[in-house]
């Protein structure tokens, strides 16, 4: 039997505009976020980003593009366990072509921006899930992305911190003049945006 993830999805989403996507697990929401984000391929249908075409793109050109326009911002972080906060944010912006020094420069920048300068030396490990999470967000907003997915970004965090976070995240973003996908399950999270729909069985439902 084949099953549709996603169904017969219109998502338009406007410069700088901040969406919350809602629904049941299984509703089809992470999978949405990956299909506008690039990371999988529609079957049918298409993804247009700035007049292209994401599903007809090379899985190399996508790369870039994820590289170059988009950031992330996950439940857990992901964070490089192995590196200190400065390198965790300016990885991004190395691997896009900046020097070290410019990079590790901006990322000091974002850590007094989130508060964090002083943990600029500690790893992921020695850091509480609040840190984490405004590091994951300073490495997402580092690059000056267009916009930002961010999956369940509060989901492993108490709710006033998770409150802080998408505080955090909202006003960065405005600063930035990102755009803002964000998948929660919380209704407190969705009320940071703009703009909230609702997934269910992998289409979209109501708009608030």
């Amino acid at each position: 039997m084949h099953t549709l993830a996603l169904n017969h999805v219109n998502f338009v989403l406007g410069e700088g505009e901040t969406v919350a996507v809602m629904g049941p697990s299984g509703s089809g929401k992470s999978t949405l976020l990956h299909a506008l984000a690039g990371i999988i391929k529609p079957t049918a249908g298409t993804v247009i980003f700035r007049g292209a075409d994401l599903s007809r793109m090379s899985d190399a050109e996508r790369t870039k593009l994820r590289r170059n326009a988009f950031g992330f911002v996950f439940q857990s972080g992901q964070l490089l366990p192995e590196l200190p906060a400065v390198e965790n944010i300016a990885l991004p912006m190395m691997l896009d072509g900046m020097p070290y020094r410019t990079a590790t420069d901006t990322a000091i920048l974002w850590l007094e921006r989130m508060g964090l300068r002083a943990l600029a030396t500690h790893r992921p490990g020695e850091m509480s899930g609040g840190q984490m999470q405004r590091i994951a967000i300073a490495r997402a907003l580092a690059v000056k992305p267009a916009v930002v997915f961010a999956d369940e970004p509060t989901g492993a965090l108490d709710q006033a911190t998770g409150r802080e976070v998408m505080g955090i995240l909202m006003a960065a973003a405005r600063d930035n003049g990102s755009a803002v996908v964000v998948v929660t399950h919380d209704p407190n999270v969705a009320s940071f945006c703009s703009r909230t729909v609702t997934m269910q069985d992998g289409q979209l439902g109501g708009v608030r």
